[in-house]
């Protein structure tokens, strides 16, 4: 069980914030777990898996707000001066992430059991993978770069908010719809993967939430050394996920996250078809 631990926190930690969806990787990985000896049917149970997946996405948002605190400290001194009725470059970037939030808020509030029920198969996995991927290409191949967070208009942080609902479907990546948002916006490349991390405080935080709530309705919500584990993995794995991210694309495109997308969803076709 140790070794699935270690693995969950990996994929968590590495794809959350890469344009590579965590929740296709985290579904093939629970899936395959006892097939690949690396947890009985006794250990995979539902409160446990709930138990994980609280531990490591609070793992993943320490770790963006840790890399990101200036911009968070700035939000906060925005919220503040919003409270007190002022407005300014703080205030202007709190309201930002709060706009681009707002639908996948109220959208995966009311659709998380039917996403549960319906979206959360291999097949839809593969092929949002392999449709979102070449999307992301689209936008970071044509759209110009010219353009800061600082820059865009509020019908923009509308519309980044209206893509970012579509990461509810299995395999499309939260990161990756926003960032491909942010390149149709004209963004430069490290603002869009900025932006994207923003946004991730307010979705990871909601997620959490919802799987906390799940855990309490399961009447055992104890954290335990596994969740610590857990925990400290991904914020680990998360941070160095968005160093390397953010130094990467200073200097190169999204084409290998494209590359690497289109080839993992052929794979995963062709091991469901045959």
């Amino acid at each position: 069980m140790f070794l699935m631990l270690v693995l969950l926190a990996l994929v968590q930690g590495l794809t959350e914030f890469l344009p590579i969806s965590s929740s296709g990787h985290l579904i093939i990985l629970w899936e395959s777990s006892e097939a690949l000896g690396l947890a009985t049917q006794e250990e995979l149970t539902k409160n446990t898996q709930l138990v994980l997946d609280v531990a490591v996405h609070m793992g993943t948002l320490g770790a963006v707000i840790l890399y990101f605190w200036r911009d968070v400290f700035a939000m906060i001194k925005g919220l503040y001066q919003l409270a007190r009725g002022r407005s300014g470059p703080d205030s202007r970037l709190m309201l930002a992430v709060v706009v681009a939030s707002i639908p996948l808020v109220i959208v995966g509030f009311f659709t998380k059991d039917l996403i549960t029920q319906y979206l959360r198969v291999t097949q839809v996995i593969a092929w949002s993978t392999i449709i979102f991927g070449l999307l992301l290409w689209v936008a970071d191949r044509y759209m110009l770069q010219v353009r800061k967070i600082e820059n865009l208009d509020w019908p923009d942080f509308v519309s980044i908010g209206l893509l970012q609902v579509l990461a509810l479907i299995p395999g499309t990546s939260r990161s990756g719809i926003t960032m491909t948002a942010g390149r149709f916006q004209g963004m430069e490349r490290g603002e869009s993967a900025r932006f994207s991390m923003l946004l991730s405080i307010p979705a990871i935080s909601g997620a959490g939430l919802l799987a906390m709530v799940d855990l309490m309705q399961a009447h055992n919500a104890a954290l335990t050394t596994a969740a610590f584990w857990g925990a400290g993995l991904s914020f680990a794995f998360a941070l160095i996920a968005i160093w390397w991210l953010m130094r990467w694309l200073r200097t190169a495109s999204f084409t290998v996250f494209v590359i690497y997308r289109v080839f993992m969803g052929l794979l995963i076709l062709a091991i469901v078809t045959f």
